[in-house]
């Protein structure tokens, strides 16, 4: 039995993409018979782990902790000591932004972007120089990280000069029993009522962020498509408004056909299936990704895909979307209106995309890090 600890705070009160990883990830390595599992948990955020007790440990951090500065103190300072007193085989760190150095217990990384150094004011300057200059050295010290695309794995070496050796790619999963081609008329009407959506309709998922999301060319993209095809198409954004949103919801504002736009705020879990399937086209322009799950969400339903192939999306993709530049809001435009007036293209998509969403699974995932667990233990016993 594999005694592993795993902290859990940079989910964001469970509303971002790192968040959906860790719920899908630790659900099925709680079903290992071979894993004991200990989530290190926020206060507040205890009940987005109830599925946990039944098979695992919870171990409560103080609310106080939610705070950057304290989370990455508490990392540094007691997560180690809390290890060795639970007596942990290993700690299992879901971000590069919590890495830690531990020389007395083994850790396992796991690096899903390295966004700071792609993107300009992607965060705060602070965040910025913590994640250039400080994660670095704490990548380094890890025994083991694991990326979540070859892409991102080739970033960790470019910039951490870590080998590839040291490195292993696991590919994300898809909960394909949530997220599939079936059809619920009652839940897609309610959707379409809630939030007035009344024809087809392009759909964004992913945090209202500015620029990394690339919101506002998309918006420009879509005005131009408006202009030039006169379509009933509607445009609808899901989800949390993060940094720089206001950007994005001043380009709206701004749109000559705001009415035709739609933000949802942040889609629940039960809601977002339904959402993939009622949409008419997924577009993901997004300036970069170490992963990028929504659109392999999207074509799990059925929902044919526009997307860029920036970061590790090319390799995620593949040749089930039209991939566009997305720098190029000409790039954009024609996309979208290749969807408006291609309906045997959109179907060829779909068909692709239902193909190529069946390369994630979780259950593939929990077993190649469990195996990750063993040879994280093996070498730093042998290290030591």
């Amino acid at each position: 039995m594999i005694k592993v600890g795993l902290t859990t705070s940079v989910i964001q009160r469970g509303k971002t993409g790192i968040a959906q990883w860790l719920f899908a990830l630790t659900k099925e390595l709680l079903q290992s018979k071979d894993i004991e599992l200990t989530l290190f948990v926020l206060e507040d955020d205890l009940e987005l782990f109830d599925y946990a007790k039944a098979n695992g440990k919870i171990q409560i951090v103080p609310e106080s902790c939610r705070n950057p500065v304290r989370d990455i103190l508490w990392h540094q300072s007691r997560l180690p000591r809390l290890a060795e007193q639970l007596k942990l085989d290993l700690i299992h760190l879901p971000s590069y932004r919590r890495l830690i150095r531990s020389p007395r217990i083994p850790t396992l990384g796991t690096i899903h972007d390295l966004a700071p150094f792609h993107l300009t004011g992607k965060y705060d300057w602070k965040r910025m120089i913590y994640g250039k200059h400080v994660v670095p050295y704490f990548a380094r010290q890890s025994t083991r990280l694991t990326a979540v695309s070859q892409y991102t794995a080739t970033d960790i070496t470019k910039f951490f000069g870590i080998p590839q050796s040291k490195i292993t790619v696991i590919l994300n999963g898809l909960d394909h029993q949530r997220f599939q081609p079936a059809k619920d008329h009652e839940a897609e009407r309610a959707l379409r009522e809630k939030h007035q959506i009344d024809g087809p309709f392009f759909l964004y998922v992913a945090r209202i962020e500015h620029p990394g999301k690339n919101h506002v060319r998309l918006i420009e993209a879509f005005n131009q498509m408006k202009k030039q095809s006169g379509s009933r198409w509607k445009l609808v954004f899901g989800g949390s408004d993060w940094h720089g949103a206001e950007v994005v919801h001043q380009a709206i504002k701004a749109s000559p056909y705001s009415d035709d736009i739609r933000v949802t705020g942040f889609v629940p879990d039960e809601a977002l299936p339904h959402l993939y399937r009622t949409a008419n086209a997924f577009v993901y322009p997004s300036l970069f990704e170490g992963f990028g799950l929504p659109p392999v969400e999207a074509m799990a339903c059925g929902c044919p895909v526009i997307s860029s192939a920036s970061g590790s999306l090319a390799e995620v993709v593949d040749q089930a979307a039209l991939i566009v530049e997305p720098k190029s809001v000409e790039s954009i435009t024609d996309a979208l209106m290749k969807m408006v007036k291609d309906d045997t293209h959109r179907e060829i998509l779909k068909s692709r995309g239902l193909e190529n969403a069946q390369r994630f699974r979780w259950d593939n995932a929990a077993k190649a890090t469990e195996q990750e667990y063993r040879r994280v233990i093996e070498e730093f016993d042998a290290q030591s």
